[in-house]
């Protein structure tokens, strides 16, 4: 069973949902988009604690946000206990994100990573497990 992937992003990630959100759809994802919904300038923190807010009713759900670099929305979404968001700008990341940090937010850089790399992220991400064993002592700890 596929989990609920919630979508959140500022104006500067927007493209970059839009284009993460058709391959989501594609293969066959339950997702929810939080916005924005356009070029228009707004504030990344609140899209963060939006999403935060909706991972924190769904708590087996996961996550996506996009920002121009992804370094302010993973900074304002881990602030909240729950919410262990991953900035990733390679598969490896992706991958060890899951395997060893049992992240359940993925941050994605919208003028950062071409479009090609944002999707193998993403399927990365979503495709692998965490490892649990040693990597859970650790995990307990944040």
């Amino acid at each position: 069973m596929l989990k609920k992937i919630f979508l959140a992003s500022d104006h500067g990630g927007y493209a970059l949902k839009e284009l993460v959100k058709v391959f989501l759809i594609r293969k066959k994802h339950t997702i929810e988009d939080l916005g924005c919904f356009s070029l228009d300038a707004v504030d990344y923190p609140d899209y963060a604690k939006l999403l935060s807010e909706n991972l924190k009713t769904e708590p087996y759900s996961q996550g996506i946000l996009f920002c121009g670099t992804g370094i302010g929305i993973s900074m304002a979404a881990n602030r909240y206990s729950h919410i262990r968001a991953a900035l990733c700008t390679s598969v490896e990341m992706a991958s060890k994100s899951r395997k060893h940090n049992n992240a359940n937010v993925l941050a994605l850089g919208g003028r950062i990573i071409t479009d090609s790399l944002a999707i193998d992220i993403v399927h990365e991400f979503f495709k692998t497990n965490f490892e649990a064993g040693r990597h859970s002592l650790r995990v307990n700890k944040i």
